[in-house]
This record gives C-alpha cells, sequence and structure tokens, in this order.
C-alpha cells in the first residue's frame, strides 16, 4: 500500500503531488528544488541550488524513516550542463560509495526557472 511522505523540513510540493511515496520497502521523492522549507526561493547559482535541494531531498528520506545511504538511484534535471562540474561537486559529498545509480539530463526549462531539480529512489531501512 502506497503512503504519502511528508514533512515542515523541505519544501512544501508546490502543485498536486507529494513530497514523497512509500511504496513496499522503497522510498520515491518528488523532484527537489532549491526551496526553503517555509516555500520561499533560495535562489542562487548552481552550487547553492543543488545543496539546497539536496538538503530537501535528505529531510523528505528521513521523513520517510530512511537517508542518503539507502538511495539506489537518482535523477538530476539540469537547466545547463555547463554547471555538471558544480553540481556533481555538490552531490558527490552527500553520498559514500558505491555511489546511486544515477541520470543527469539537461532540460528546457524548470519550475521557477530553477537550475537543478533532484529526485531519488531510496530503500526502506
Amino acid at each position: 500500500m502506497k503512503q504519502q511522505v511528508k514533512t515542515e523540513q523541505a519544501a512544501p510540493a508546490i502543485g498536486a503531488y507529494s513530497q514523497g511515496v512509500s511504496f513496499g520497502n522503497l522510498v520515491i521523492t518528488s523532484g527537489q528544488l532549491a526551496l526553503l522549507p517555509s516555500g520561499e526561493w533560495a535562489g542562487g547559482d548552481a552550487r547553492a541550488q543543488a545543496k539546497q535541494a539536496m538538503d530537501n531531498l535528505g529531510a523528505v528520506l528521513r521523513a520517510a524513516g530512511t537517508d542518503y545511504d539507502r538511495v539506489v538511484k537518482t535523477t538530476i534535471f539540469v537547466a545547463n550542463m555547463d554547471d555538471f562540474a558544480d553540481i556533481n561537486e555538490v552531490y558527490s559529498g552527500y553520498f559514500q560509495p558505491p555511489f546511486p545509480a544515477r541520470s543527469l539530463v539537461q532540460v528546457a526549462r524548470l519550475p521557477k526557472d530553477a537550475l537543478v531539480e533532484i529526485e531519488a529512489i531510496a530503500e526502506l531501512h
């Protein structure tokens, strides 16, 4: 049975979706942007946005009862592939080897004209 994952420690949903959903022994998060838990835009460059997105991702994972070390797959959406190195540097600081499987794709536009959005699939403890 699927269950909604919700926390006030991460940015609230800005549409008709959940911050995350647990199903069986997995949690699937929605894409996390550089929004503060208050819902205000954190902004900044790609590095700052990646950090806030990863912090939000961590809060959703913890609310589900898991954490970064149980993440098996991430998808990163970027507005500009030229930001890859900065985003990758921030991202890699949140994980230990073996790193999760990952896709990183450049997209035409992200919500709120964000530079980065990050989602994950993790195993529950």
